[in-house]
């Protein structure tokens, strides 16, 4: 039996920032762009959550919920080596560690450096080796596979630590909502719920082929998770294929100049992705999602580079090929592909707009 660990540092950013910053803690914090220019939160302190501050909100809303709102811009060299430091202490337990973002990762502790035989000494030791090295908290989840040790680690945020063992799985799943399962947003729940299918239990008794023209093809992959089946490794040092972020609005957006805005600020996250990585990239591409659900993407592929003000222009320019203002738009994204290094370079060449693809109907769910 594997012991699988899910480790998610709380409300990272803005941690670090009441950590560094004795002034802010204690206070409701968020980390992002100011209100006044569309700035979206990126992270939201415990206290600043209590008054229904969430990341991906518009801050202007944000400062609404919470006048006291204390806002901070980001400092990602800052969040980098703290997070550099806390997967340190990962790597000293376990070779097998898959980093999930910054601040989270899948460690496999079946056979680990520290020579303990139970999955929750290991826990709680990395977490009282992360809170001393570093200062910060961790939540962490241990379960004997990926999917119910990431349920595990968000069951008692902050400073968590949720063990399901093997003979506490299946009254573990009976109590969980059907978008408990990974792959299930909010729009899949809602059509389940609306053939009857509530609870993940409830999964496991559908007709396979209702649940087929309910979910498609990810109707195998829901029973196997709905009876506790993940069989998927942990996979240390995953290369990154690519690197983005994307906003859910509460109210769609309708104005062309507000959405250029919100894409330009998006395009700034992934392209300081590519320059903490020292890597440069060919592609940038948006993505799109009207409020009726259907999504597109745009893309544009031309010589490799991380210049900033190149990759937003070519980020905002991509709008003109959507329909953004002319149909209500509920969520945009943007990300940077085709990656390579400096030392790769051998007279690139520019290449023309392509991989222009539409995607009609719903995409989304819990990504690794």
């Amino acid at each position: 039996m594997r012991r699988i660990l899910h480790v998610d540092m709380d409300a990272f950013y803005a941690s670090v920032e009441q950590r560094d910053d004795p002034a802010l803690r204690g206070k409701p914090l968020a980390v992002g762009g100011r209100p006044e220019g569309r700035g979206v939160v990126a992270a939201a302190s415990y206290e600043a959550r209590a008054f229904g501050v969430f990341s991906a909100m518009p801050m202007s809303k944000a400062v609404r919920l919470c006048p006291s709102l204390v806002i901070v811009r980001p400092d990602f060299a800052r969040y980098k080596a703290a997070s550099n430091a806390v997967f340190s202490i990962f790597r000293e337990v376990t070779p097998l560690v898959e980093p999930l973002s910054l601040d989270e990762a899948y460690l496999d502790v079946t056979e680990n450096a520290w020579g303990e035989p139970l999955g929750t000494t290991v826990a709680k030791r990395l977490k009282e080796r992360i809170r001393a090295d570093t200062g910060l908290t961790a939540s962490a989840g241990v379960a004997p596979n990926k999917f119910l040790a990431k349920i595990a680690s968000g069951w008692k945020k902050p400073d968590g630590l949720t063990v399901i063992s093997p003979e506490r799985v299946e009254p573990f799943l009976q109590q969980l909502p059907v978008d408990a399962l990974w792959g299930v947003g909010p729009v899949t729940a809602k059509k389940l719920r609306a053939r009857g299918i509530d609870r993940l239990v409830d999964v496991r008794a559908a007709d396979p082929q209702l649940l087929r023209d309910t979910v498609g093809s990810l109707a195998e992959w829901l029973q196997q998770l709905a009876n506790g089946i993940d069989e998927r490794p942990v996979v240390p040092n995953r290369e990154a294929k690519s690197s983005g972020s994307e906003n859910t609005y509460p109210e769609d957006l309708t104005d062309l100049e507000t959405i250029r805005a919100e894409i330009a600020e998006i395009a700034g996250h992934a392209i300081g992705w590519l320059t903490r990585r020292q890597v440069l990239a060919r592609t940038v591409t948006i993505k799109v999602r009207y409020d009726d659900f259907a999504t597109i993407t745009r893309s544009h592929t031309a010589a490799p580079t991380r210049d900033e003000a190149e990759l937003t222009a070519r980020a905002v320019q991509l709008l003109e090929k959507t329909d953004a203002s002319r149909r209500p738009v509920r969520l945009l994204g943007v990300s940077v592909h085709n990656f390579c290094n400096e030392a790769d370079l051998v007279d690139p060449e520019r290449l023309p707009f392509d991989d222009e693809k539409d995607n009609h109907g719903e995409h989304e769910g819990h990504g690794e």
